[in-house]
């Protein structure tokens, strides 16, 4: 089993507080983390999490109306940063059946399906205990870690997050050629939302 994690548990703070998660992407009734668990789904990995924090409530109702089945964990310390998110999905999953996680980001909606199953693919025909996009010399997401990582990810400083297990294993991981922008467009802010869908952020209606 490979499943997927979306890390949702951040304050939104540079979205003025609005959570990145119910965000519209233009597609009906469509929202940030609807759109990126359906692609995670459609990539072939096995079931979805989220990793909620600070807007808990709002994404749990968010998540009860999806199409799409999602599992909601809640990470109690936020404020530790990403990591602390990554090792509440970890002590969900880390079960002997689990040989990886896909990990990416509430904060990038776009990533395209092809790019999860490329991903899957890269780490299924190598065992790499690193997979990620790759283009031009930068590194986007979604991000395969190996459960050989979970133990060093666990010890990592929460100050430094991933990174520097990321780093220690880059040279043995492996990097997978993607022309999909998606895989690297981060939205963090609402000049991000208005470039990237060329239109304003509506204002929240509660």
């Amino acid at each position: 089993m490979i499943p997927g994690v979306i890390l949702a548990g951040g304050a939104s703070s540079r979205m003025g507080g609005r959570p990145k998660a119910l965000l519209p992407t233009g597609c009906g009734d469509e929202s940030f983390l609807g759109r990126i668990a359906s692609t995670l789904v459609a990539g072939g990995v096995d079931g979805v999490v989220v990793v909620t924090g600070y807007h808990d409530q709002a994404i749990g109702r968010l998540v009860e109306a999806l199409p799409t089945p999602v599992r909601l964990l809640r990470n109690l310390k936020p404020e530790d940063g990403q990591l602390s998110s990554l090792l509440v999905a970890l002590r969900a999953l880390d079960r002997s059946q689990v040989r990886a996680v896909v990990v990416t980001l509430v904060d990038l909606p776009l990533v395209a399906a092809s790019t999860v199953r490329a991903v899957l693919d890269g780490y299924l025909r190598t065992g790499a205990p690193l997979v990620r996009p790759e283009r031009d010399g930068r590194h986007g997401h979604p991000v395969l870690f190996d459960r050989s990582l979970f133990d060093e990810l666990r010890a990592a400083d929460p100050e430094h997050g991933a990174k520097p297990v990321v780093r220690a294993h880059a040279a043995r991981g492996l990097d997978v050629p993607t022309e999909d922008e998606g895989a690297f467009t981060d939205i963090d802010t609402p000049q991000d939302y208005e470039r990237v869908f060329d239109r304003p952020l509506s204002p929240a209606t509660d």
